[in-house]
């Protein structure tokens, strides 16, 4: 769901898995270049994710990296 009343985004602000840049994605704690291209590529091939904790399944990403980030990601 889109806030009307916020256009620009805030440090609150989820990342969003399925539709985030590469930018984006590695200002993600321990998510670098090569983690948000694998992040990018497992979107790509499996046609998005489906829960944040799917994000585990993408080679490097286990439970301490998912962790320090499942706070500030999002899939909606």
């Amino acid at each position: 769901s889109i806030n009307a009343t916020s256009n620009h985004s805030s440090a609150a602000e989820k990342i969003n898995m399925n539709t985030a840049s590469k930018q984006l994605l590695e200002t993600l704690p321990g998510i670098g270049p090569a983690y948000a291209e694998r992040i990018i590529i497992y979107r790509e091939t499996y046609g998005g994710f489906d829960s944040i904790e799917e994000i585990m399944n993408v080679s490097g990403i286990g439970e301490k990296r998912f962790a320090a980030i499942r706070d500030m990601i999002t899939i909606d």
